[in-house]
C-alpha cells in the first residue's frame, strides 16, 4: 500500500518538475530574462541611458531571485538545478542564443514586454497544472512580480513614445 502511494508521489513530483523546468532555464525562462536584462542594462548605460539601465537592472535582479526560488523548488524535489530545459537530464543545456540581442531601446522594450507576457502565461499554466501548496505560493508570488515588470516595461515604452517627436504625415 505504501509503495503505491510512494509511486504516486514520485509521479506528482515528476509532473511538478516538468511544469517548473521551462520557467527555470527554458528558452523564455528566468535565466533568459536575467541575461537579456543585464545585457540591455550594460548597453544602455554605455550609451548614456542611465535611468533606463538602472530600471532594467533592478528588474534583472528580481529575475535572479525568481531563478533562485525555482532552483530551490527543483532541489526540494530531488532534482539538481542544472541549466537545461529538462532537469535533471544533462541534455538541451541552456544556450545564450535564447537572449534577444536587439540594440535599440524601443525594440528592447518590445522584446521585454513580450517576454514578461510569456512569463505570466507560463506561470498561469503552472498554477493550473500543479496542486502543491508550497509550489503554488512561490509561483503566485513570482507571477505577481512579472505583472509588475510588465507594467514597468509598458510604462517605459509609453514614456519613450511620448518623448519622441511626432512626424507631420504631410511632410
Amino acid at each position: 500500500m505504501e509503495r503505491k502511494g510512494g509511486m504516486q508521489m514520485e509521479r506528482n513530483n515528476a509532473c511538478i518538475v516538468r511544469a517548473l523546468s521551462p520557467a527555470y532555464a527554458g528558452r523564455e525562462g528566468e535565466l533568459t530574462a536575467v541575461l537579456q536584462y543585464v545585457y540591455q542594462a550594460i548597453l544602455l548605460d554605455g550609451c548614456g541611458k542611465t535611468q533606463e539601465a538602472k530600471t532594467i537592472l533592478k528588474i534583472a535582479v528580481q529575475e535572479m531571485h525568481h531563478l533562485e526560488k525555482l532552483g530551490g523548488l527543483l532541489v526540494s524535489f530531488g532534482v539538481p538545478p542544472v541549466f537545461t530545459a529538462c532537469p535533471p537530464y544533462p541534455v538541451a543545456y541552456y544556450s545564450a542564443a535564447n537572449v534577444d540581442y536587439v540594440r535599440q531601446l524601443p525594440q528592447m522594450l518590445d522584446a521585454d514586454i513580450r517576454a514578461e507576457r510569456e512569463a505570466i502565461a507560463c506561470y498561469t499554466r503552472i498554477l493550473r497544472t500543479v496542486r502543491d501548496e508550497k509550489v503554488c505560493a512561490v509561483i503566485t508570488e513570482i507571477r505577481a512580480d512579472e505583472e509588475r515588470h510588465l507594467a514597468a516595461f509598458e510604462e517605459m515604452r509609453r514614456s519613450l513614445c511620448d518623448r519622441q517627436p511626432t512626424r507631420d504625415p504631410q511632410a
